[in-house]
């Protein structure tokens, strides 16, 4: 993947530290970035501009070997953990450890992320390590900033994510209408736990997986992060929102749809027509130089001019514009930069999900998802999925 960490180089110099540490899993999305390395359990890494150092238990000492990016890989039982264990005890003897790893590594002064363990951090400094917390986390911002290998690898992950939102709308489509406005796949009800099945089901055959999925219907969609569950309605909207990670990558994508069976109230298609507008003109902000706040303000002010609340306009609304224009897309499905009040710049190579919706209880709810990547002079759409909102 080879990214760019001259940012971070810089970083330590100006902490005076010798080197980043981080102590943790694979699923943290800092750890994998910095490692390139995945494993279930916590284990340390050590970065300093001449080196990328890990300290592994001896059951991933194999697979760290051949898939991690580290010039260097070390195990406990190099640092005799066993006889300090019997003398210091399990916790002391792990600080021990890392301390010596850190030696090796010729460090004596670290900076680590906000999150960090505070016991490993107090255990380190007993041992003599300075430890320094990075409140800046500028890892954060680095790994906003894509390669071209993560771009492909999010590219990827959002086919499979069309895939599966083309299987949702097609059982929808496919779907009949019974005496009581419910909609029946064959013989039996179609429900949100079905739909999520079905979506589920199509991203593992493209090598995806999620723990949740949206599928939520008529009231439950004027939540936005209601999960939704029970019967789906003829003429009610139903929000799908996917929000797949490869499996092999760890790389994420997301994508909302809102969909009708058959006609929808009056309202809801004129909300969904300010929201398809609302899409256009914060797509039409993202470029560098602007900010994620002003893409935000684009999509507000289409809403703000229909008469419409946001949460820009009245903080204490809790109908409307709820949440923020978007966010960050990458090994984690909510990352940096924000779209919204206090969004930062936007630079080429982020990745961001641009989603304007509406919400009240009496009508349901409205929203349309798309991701994009920032380039040198504006973005790239990279989602292919129709807008449309009537299913026949």
């Amino acid at each position: 993947m080879n990214p760019d960490l001259s940012r971070l180089d810089r970083h330590l110099e100006t902490l005076a530290v010798d080197g980043y540490l981080i102590d943790a899993a694979g699923s943290d999305a800092t750890q994998r970035y910095l490692s390139g390395f995945d494993a279930p359990d916590p284990f340390v890494t050590c970065y300093t501009p001449s080196a990328l150092s890990l300290l592994v238990s001896g059951l991933e000492f194999g697979r760290a070997k051949t898939e991690s990016c580290a010039d260097r890989i070390s195990r406990p039982v190099e640092y005799n953990r066993r006889e300090l264990v019997e003398t210091y005890g399990p916790i002391e003897a792990a600080h021990r450890v890392t301390a010596a790893f850190l030696d090796d590594c010729g460090v004596e002064s670290v900076a680590v992320p906000e999150r960090f363990p505070v016991g490993a951090a107090d255990g380190l400094r007993e041992q003599g390590i300075s430890v320094v917390v990075d409140t800046d986390d500028v890892l954060i911002d680095i790994r906003a900033v894509k390669t071209p290998t993560e771009l492909e690898y999010i590219r990827e992950t959002q086919q499979a994510n069309e895939a599966a939102m083309a299987a949702a709308e097609n059982a929808i489509q496919t779907a009949t209408v019974d005496s009581d406005g419910r909609l029946v796949l064959a013989g039996d009800l179609l429900t949100s736990e079905r739909l999520k099945t079905r979506i589920e089901t199509t991203l593992l055959e493209h090598g995806c997986g999620l723990d949740e999925t949206i599928v939520a219907c008529g009231r439950q969609a004027a939540d936005p992060h209601n999960r939704g569950s029970g019967p789906l309605a003829a003429g009610e909207p139903i929000i799908i929102d996917i929000f797949p990670r490869d499996k092999t990558t760890g790389y994420h994508s997301d994508m909302t749809r809102t969909f009708s069976k058959g006609d929808p109230s009056e309202k809801l298609a004129t909300w969904y027509e300010l929201t398809e507008k609302a899409l256009s003109a914060a797509l039409e902000a993202v470029e560098p130089g602007n900010t994620g706040a002003d893409v935000h303000a684009a999509a507000c002010e289409v809403y703000e001019s229909a008469g419409l609340p946001t949460l820009r306009a009245d903080p204490t609304t809790e109908v409307g514009f709820i949440h923020s224009t978007g966010h960050g897309v990458g090994l984690e499905v909510h990352e940096r930069p924000r779209l919204h009040t206090e969004g930062g710049d936007l630079v080429a190579g982020q990745v961001l999900t641009v989603e304007p919706g509406l919400y009240d209880p009496t009508v349901g709810g409205v929203r349309i998802e798309d991701i994009v990547i920032v380039t040198e002079d504006g973005y790239e759409n990279i989602t292919a999925y129709p807008i449309e909102l009537i299913v026949d």
